[in-house]
């Protein structure tokens, strides 16, 4: 199927210009499946019209794909690590790919929804392994440059993905949305047998694991998803997904693998990054979602000119996104992380705690300071995650740092459900974004921490 070697890897990665085609083809799919998080939202409307939907419905355009990754994560991060980084990244690809044309010749809603379900599936195996390549394809003193750069790329293909979808919706209809996702997706499966080979490793996988797993993030999302409607449902759901976890826990007690990667988690530098980037990402999500309230309803600006006003911050990341990744090469990632968070608090309060302005001035530069701190703590963070784990566990790193993405953002979203239940709007937008500063501050700290393992002296190949 493959056009290109299937050669083994090096110890020190790909040669070139092998090792620059991977890079190319692994960011290219990224961006496809971040992309494709980001466009849905903005097709809602359109959807609900074409299918003769319920809006409340069409949600789940949305959701169905969210939930799909976050079963998917650590399962794939596993399977990758049996059965070859390379093989199983390329069943993602291939499984978006059908998903993908599915969507687009969905005919009603519920098969659209499970045509999203599938995406998700293979997006999260794309997003879980999709750094276990790049660090197969590259030698190590070029990892946290590509670190740096992968943020940058994600940075821009979400702030890219809302302007790209009202583009080919000004011209053509929703289904498009996912059709384009087809001629990329084959180039990349065709294209595939430039990525390194690693051998997996002789394991099996726990079915009843896997089970529980994927309970535990069911029933967890749904319960998120009704915390505030329906209180008592939404606890006992989330309740049950805890119950999960802990069964998850028991079944995969002594194995030197284990789907929740405990081994992992066992290294203070790779738990405290974990710890960070959750409490990060909630805050991100807390004021992603505020902060558009705050502009229409304080500084009574239209949807298109507060969607403007959103743009600083994701640029912002993305420009500094690749610096931070060559200071963590010389700088301490502890200081970098908590510096960043620090930034990110501190840009928030700026951002709504200065005087009200019509032109938004402070807001603008409270939120470039928020995503520069945002850029600058996540690089060294995701450094962090990915390189203290052996190379053989980079498809269990690669799906943590997936993971702790996605349950920060679901907590961050948790949280503004339960503030919109309880405050009213005009004060919610600012009560909203003073927690998600606190969480950002909370990063800081917790960044902070890590610095003694770094004082005592790790190198680019230890914990740190």
């Amino acid at each position: 199927m493959s056009l290109v070697s299937t050669a083994p890897i090096s110890q020190d990665g790909l040669a070139t210009p092998r090792r620059y085609l991977a890079i190319a083809l692994i960011l290219a799919t990224i961006v496809l499946v971040v992309l494709d998080g980001a466009i849905a939202n903005v097709a809602l409307p359109s959807i609900a019209l074409s299918l003769q939907a319920e809006a409340g419905n069409t949600v789940w355009v949305v959701s169905a794909y969210q939930l799909a990754v976050l079963v998917a994560l650590l399962p794939c991060g596993a399977l990758g690590e049996i059965y070859g980084a390379r093989r199983v990244f390329l069943i993602g690809v291939a499984l978006f790919t059908a998903a993908s044309a599915a969507c687009a010749f969905a005919g009603d809603l519920s098969l659209l929804i499970l045509a999203r379900f599938a995406q998700g599936l293979g997006a999260g195996a794309i997003m879980a392994l999709a750094m276990m390549n790049l660090r197969s394809a590259l030698p190590q003193h070029m990892l946290g440059p590509i670190i740096g750069i992968n943020a940058m790329v994600i940075a821009i293909s979400s702030a890219a993905g809302p302007g790209i979808a009202g583009a080919i919706l000004s011209v053509t209809t929703w289904p498009w949305l996912f059709a384009v996702n087809i001629p990329l997706g084959i180039i990349v499966l065709l294209s595939g047998g430039v990525l390194g080979k690693m051998q997996g490793t002789n394991r099996k996988l726990n079915a009843k694991a896997l089970l529980a797993n994927t309970l535990m993030f069911i029933l967890f999302f749904y319960g998120a998803d009704q915390i505030a409607n329906a209180p008592a449902n939404g606890t006992l759901l989330i309740a049950a997904s805890i119950v999960c976890l802990v069964i998850l826990l028991r079944l995969e007690r002594g194995s030197t693998a284990p789907i929740i990667p405990t081994d992992l988690l066992a290294t203070p530098a790779f738990r405290v990054a974990v710890i960070a980037s959750i409490s990060c990402f909630c805050g991100q999500m807390l004021s992603y979602i505020a902060l558009p309230f705050y502009l229409q309803h304080r500084l009574h600006m239209t949807p298109v000119l507060a969607g403007l006003y959103m743009m600083p911050w994701p640029v912002a990341t993305a420009v500094i996104a690749p610096v931070s990744g060559r200071l963590a090469n010389r700088v301490k990632t502890a200081w970098l992380c908590a510096t960043g968070g620090a930034l990110l608090s501190g840009g928030l309060l700026v951002a709504v705690l200065s005087p009200s302005d019509p032109r938004g001035i402070a807001f603008v530069a409270g939120t470039v300071i928020a995503g520069l701190g945002f850029g600058l703590f996540q690089t060294p963070n995701n450094r962090i995650l990915l390189l203290s784990a052996p190379k053989a566990r980079s498809g269990a790193a690669g799906a943590v740092q997936g993971t702790a993405r996605l349950l920060g953002q679901t907590l961050g979203g948790i949280s503004m459900s339960l503030i919109f239940a309880t405050l009213p709007l005009s004060a919610a937008p600012e009560f909203a974004v003073a927690i998600s500063a606190g969480c950002a501050a909370i990063a800081s700290l917790v960044s902070l921490s890590r610095a003694r393992y770094e004082l005592a002296g790790a190198s680019e190949d230890r914990p740190r």
